[in-house]
């Protein structure tokens, strides 16, 4: 469960919509029901109004789960939250009471006759009011898609290739408990996720965007630098035409990883370094003319991958690590961060990034530039030299 400002009010907004109309549902039912006397309004108000604050409890609890992504999860929300609720008021009457001497069939009874409204009114509005909502907060709603592949650890993930760190010791446990909170906050923050199929095999195949560019509807399968890494490229691009994409590849001899990769509008800039060499920039540039992007070459020397130096802020402002960037000048605009993990972000909305928790100074810094800032603990991956772009290969149409 991820609790963030837009999760938080997302959640909210979409159980206070819940509660109004199961109360407008509820008493114009009543007020028809008894001759359209105005006081009966108040009773049934005043009746139902326990059972109205925990509809409203509960389903702020689903939505900050994320449960109203999805219709029919969301459709089970509206009839468990709906029943429980509902069924609070009645019981409640029963309190002090004698329960040997309490006439347990009228009960039942006032339990499907004054409930069934209640219960039918929360759940239609929980599929259809409380999703839309939640949607339209989170920046998931409309016909754009937000997707992102991910691809789940490999059993010899501790068998990950190192470069420019030593070696340490990987908790493959904590790994995959790692991982399933960065997908959980993907789903949390609007994005669909979609698993590349797994291979207990291949150690950094985790490590997903260095398998696939995508530039608007074409995937760019990639050509890994690394050769132990070359077949983790066949399931991503069986996910990639499975999202309808087009696909096009980078062939040897020309390599390139996906890390090397960061797009800020139609500029497309490329490092070239260790896994990516000058024939990969050639045919990735040729492609990407193509598509209507522009390709600048970026040297690569002091990281791993470009990306683990540099990404951008939703402005097209360039963030990276000093340190750890050959060329600062290259960029139009640079912003240096105070920390070497604080040099990745993915941006997941106009206003929201993902940073590792391992940067508190640099999410306080661009928390200070008006962004709301989501911290993920990714440790065991950083020990691979790893960062939050690596995991996931966004996907917008």
């Amino acid at each position: 469960m991820l609790f963030t400002p837009r999760a938080a009010v997302a959640a909210l907004v979409s159980a206070l919509a819940i509660v109004f109309i199961t109360i407008d549902a509820n008493g114009l039912a009543f007020f028809l029901a008894n001759q359209m006397k105005f006081a009966i309004l108040s009773q049934v108000f005043n009746f139902f109004l326990p059972s109205y604050l925990l509809l409203l409890l509960l389903t702020f609890v689903a939505g900050m789960l994320g449960w109203f992504r999805n219709r029919w999860v969301a459709l089970a929300v509206g009839v468990v939250a709906s029943v429980v609720a509902g069924s609070l008021s009645i019981l409640l009457q029963l309190i002090g009471k004698d329960l040997a001497q309490v006439p347990w069939d009228q009960v039942l009874d006032s339990l499907l006759s004054l409930n069934t409204l209640f219960v039918t009114a929360a759940t239609v509005a929980t599929v259809t009011a409380a999703p839309a909502i939640y949607r339209r907060i989170t920046g998931a709603s409309g016909k754009a898609r937000q997707v992102a592949l991910v691809r789940a650890p490999a059993a010899n993930l501790a068998e990950g290739i190192v470069t420019h760190v030593s070696r340490k010791p990987v908790d493959v446990e904590l790994a995959n408990d790692q991982w399933d909170a960065y997908v959980e906050t993907l789903n949390s923050c609007g994005w669909q996720t979609v698993e590349v199929e797994p291979s207990n095999d291949l150690a950094d195949s985790v490590f997903v965007e260095d398998t696939v560019v995508v530039l608007g509807k074409t995937a760019v399968i990639a050509s890994p630098g690394a050769e132990s890494r070359e077949a983790e490229i066949i399931a991503s691009e069986q996910a990639a035409r499975k999202l309808g994409l087009s696909v096009e590849r980078i062939s040897k001899p020309g390599t390139l990883d996906g890390g090397d990769v960061l797009k800020v509008g139609s500029t497309v800039y490329v490092g070239s370094g260790g896994r990516t060499n000058g024939e990969g920039i050639r045919q990735l540039r040729a492609i990407a003319s193509r598509l209507g992007y522009t390709v600048v070459a970026v040297p690569v020397t002091k990281a791993l991958h470009l990306k683990s130096a540099v990404t951008a802020l939703p402005d097209g402002t360039i963030i990276g690590y000093a340190p750890l960037v050959d060329q600062t000048d290259i960029f139009p605009r640079f912003l240096a961060v105070p920390e070497a993990h604080g040099a990745a972000v993915v941006v997941l909305g106009d206003d929201l990034l993902l940073l590792s928790k391992a940067a508190p100074k640099t999410a306080e810094l661009l928390g200070s530039l008006g962004y709301n800032v989501v911290t993920v603990d990714i440790s065991e991956f950083e020990k691979l030299e790893g960062c939050v772009t690596c995991l996931s290969v966004r996907v917008r149409s």
